[in-house]
């Protein structure tokens, strides 16, 4: 016995060796890829607290940040900072186990006391939710962290664990009370594969490869983000070689792409979609409190015409807010495009002449999804004005009920119908203006279902009311289409079916000289 063991540890120390030569054989990060992002770069697109219930933070906290799970390739809930997890026999406790040895960019370990400080923090999408069902937090070591629930939550790591929302990102407890918020903000420390050098806030930020990442080393030295909400500049940059990866290239610019032979068009379906919201449709003295208005403007956009500008047909048209593949979503067919149809229920509705519905705001920056979807409503006697913001500027806006008129709008955020329903539909949800109670009912009681089945059921009927009383006007699941230029071997779209943008970062490669 004493033989086997002496036979098993030098095995174990030849394996040992092999490993940190395999990892030495990597090499180091070389080379510099630059991305053209699509929007202005928001400091609170760097801090994991201010998460909104999109998905273009995570573009960036991919980078910088991670979080005790999150989508992977292969793996929609992999453990990352979390090694395991489990919930008890009666749903109302979660207690992960932590991967030990890590620490923060600027040398601070990490423990289960930066886990809890980051939920405590954490104000973005779904925060009340999460606060209000988490009664407690104990930590029985520091590498062991225990959620304690007021009473089971069937979807509780949906909302916790995956970017429906970012509270499970982590940031140093140490490092933020030593600097504050602003400080933080200024200078972001996290525990990704990239670590911050600098930004000029709004137009770029640099980050260079951060070698102790767990999961793998990244292969690129440095990574430079450019705020380009402008598509023709973004193309033009990919064209020069300015940028080697060009972000939501849509329409002509998309198009071109497809035709270059030095430039790649990569797509991704993620769970996202496009739809009209009407943040005025509470308001009875608004034309858009009439069912017959909200049915009239969505029948008189045609969505297949606006797949086919936009993003090349690569689509899948729906009526829902909710994108199809996620689970408990019920597959509704959009209201037919019918500019016949919808002139007859703005007659009926007292607007023979049609109406001037105000200010159009598309999410930033995308003015031309905007601009078709205003044409087509102006056809019926629609009007309205296109309003551009800065996205940051939109999201604010929209989670503090600024925005009237009509909103041509999308989200990324992965989570489950019930996420979405608790972001955009219920009387509480923070891009709401107002709700039902009958839906607010159903989403408690579904909120409470640990039978799977029953709870697609109440889902399911959340989802057909929704669409029946035409809450929003579905449009399309985006076709997410970036250009990618000829110095870049492994973009990384597509990498991870959850994620819309370019990850995970430490898989992407540039190709050799």
């Amino acid at each position: 016995m004493r033989e086997l063991a002496r036979v098993i540890a030098l095995a174990s120390l030849a394996v040992a060796a092999m490993l940190r030569g395999t990892a030495g054989a990597q090499g180091q990060p070389e080379g510099q890829l630059t991305i053209a992002f699509d929007a202005s770069i928001a400091p609170t697109f760097l801090d994991p607290a201010e998460t909104p219930g999109i998905g273009t933070p995570f573009a960036f906290l991919y980078a910088m940040h991670d979080a005790l799970i999150k989508p992977l390739p292969g793996n929609d809930m992999a453990p990352c900072l979390a090694e395991s997890w489990k919930e008890s026999a009666d749903g109302l406790t979660w207690e992960f186990k932590l991967r030990q040895g890590l620490k923060f960019h600027n040398g601070d370990p990490f423990t289960a006391e930066d886990v809890k400080f980051s939920f405590v923090r954490y104000k973005g999408a779904s925060a009340k939710l999460l606060h209000d069902r988490v009664k407690a937090i104990e930590i029985p070591d520091p590498y062991r962290i225990r959620f304690v629930l007021d009473k089971p939550w069937p979807d509780f790591l949906v909302f916790y664990a995956s970017p429906a929302t970012g509270a499970a990102w982590v940031v140093s407890k140490k490092y933020l009370e030593k600097v504050g918020e602003d400080g933080f903000k200024r200078q972001p420390v996290g525990l990704g594969p990239y670590r911050f050098v600098r930004q000029s806030p709004g137009l770029e930020l640099v980050l260079e490869a951060n070698e102790q990442y767990w999961r793998k080393k990244p292969t690129i030295k440095t990574l430079v983000f450019k705020g380009v909400p402008d598509r023709t500049t973004r193309l033009a940059m990919l064209k020069t070689g300015e940028a080697d990866i060009g972000y939501l290239m849509v329409g002509v610019e998309a198009a071109t792409i497809k035709a270059d032979p030095k430039l790649r068009l990569a797509r991704v379906i993620s769970p996202a979609a496009w739809w009209l919201d009407f943040p005025d449709q509470w308001n009875p003295k608004s034309p858009w409190h009439d069912r017959r208005v909200r049915l009239a403007a969505t029948t008189a956009i045609d969505k297949q015409g606006l797949n086919e500008a936009e993003r090349l047909g690569y689509s899948r048209l729906t009526g829902s807010i909710i994108p199809s593949v996620m689970d408990f979503a019920l597959r509704l067919e959009p209201y037919p495009y019918d500019p016949t149809h919808a002139k007859r229920l703005l007659a009926e509705a007292g607007y023979p002449n049609g109406f001037d519905a105000g200010d159009l705001t598309p999410l930033p920056p995308f003015i031309t999804m905007g601009e078709g979807a205003a044409n087509y409503l102006a056809a019926v006697g629609i009007r309205t004005r296109i309003r551009g913001m800065e996205r940051a500027t939109f999201m604010e806006a929209w989670r503090t009920k600024k925005l009237s008129g009509l909103l041509v709008t999308v989200t990324a955020a992965p989570g489950n119908a019930a996420s979405r329903i608790e972001s955009f539909v219920i009387s509480t949800a923070p891009f709401a203006t107002g709700g039902y109670p009958d839906i607010d009912d159903l989403f408690r009681q579904q909120g409470q279902e640990r039978d799977h089945k029953k709870r697609e059921v109440l889902l399911h009927q959340i989802q057909r009311l929704m669409y029946d009383r035409v809450m929003y006007g579905g449009i399309f699941e985006p076709a997410t289409l970036h250009g990618i230029g000829p110095r870049v071997e492994e973009p990384g779209v597509g990498l991870s079916s959850q994620l819309y943008f370019t990850s995970p970062y430490e898989d992407m490669r540039l190709k050799k000289p």
